[in-house]
């Protein structure tokens, strides 16, 4: 088990999803197990038992997913499906991607606040660059992000980064070298498969994180 609470058996081998037919990195997709009572769960931690059936992270992915009742034809079985599952699916990724970031800034590897993620970019010591999706676009061009791969986040909204950081709402932080900055960069892009229609913002009608 990794420091962030992450099954270290979704970095293992390549796993088929059920949607596409395509072989891919399971940290790129998105692990169900059936529970109990025949409904279809999402393992976003890796860490449910049972038969893993898998679907790359992405809406359209799941979407195809679901209406094609592949649940139902991996399991070998009928399957029920919440009627809310992308939803469910997109909340618990936002609820990872927050706590990391949270982990992440107790352990002082995550900063908040436009002029300290400047300074922290002009040092090179930033690793990520972090920006609410419903920033202002002028006030987030100012600051570019850190030079090489996977190093810009711009999944999460300004409340849900404000609840990483322990706020009200932030638009700016970034994150440093570490472990923990490596979970968050993996379980952010995700989070962003399951929010590509719309930019990176949920297109759920506002029930925020939080408040579930």
């Amino acid at each position: 088990m990794s420091r962030g609470g992450r099954d270290k058996s979704l970095e293992g081998p390549e796993r088929r999803c059920i949607a596409t037919g395509e072989v891919c990195d399971p940290a790129k997709m998105i692990r169900f197990v059936v529970g109990p009572d025949g409904q279809i769960v999402a393992d976003i931690m890796g860490k449910l038992p049972g038969r893993g059936i898998w679907v790359s992270a992405g809406r359209v992915a799941l979407e195809q997913a679901i209406k094609k009742k592949a649940f139902s034809r991996s399991a070998k079985t009928q399957v029920a499906i919440p009627d809310d599952l992308l939803g469910q699916v997109e909340d618990a990724l936002a609820r990872r991607v927050i706590d990391l970031i949270s982990l992440a800034r107790k352990a002082g590897q995550a900063i908040t606040g436009y002029e300290k993620v400047k300074g922290l970019l002009e040092t090179e010591r930033a690793r990520v660059l972090l920006q609410a999706s419903d920033g202002s676009e002028r006030g987030k061009s100012k600051l570019r992000s850190p030079p090489g791969k996977d190093v810009f986040i711009g999944c999460l909204t300004s409340q849900e980064l404000g609840l990483a950081f322990g706020r009200e709402s932030v638009i700016h932080g970034a994150l440093t070298a570490g472990g923990l900055s490596k979970q968050v960069v993996t379980e952010a892009k995700r989070l962003a498969g399951l929010r590509e229609k719309s930019g990176g913002t949920s297109t759920r009608k506002e029930k925020t994180t939080h408040e579930r």
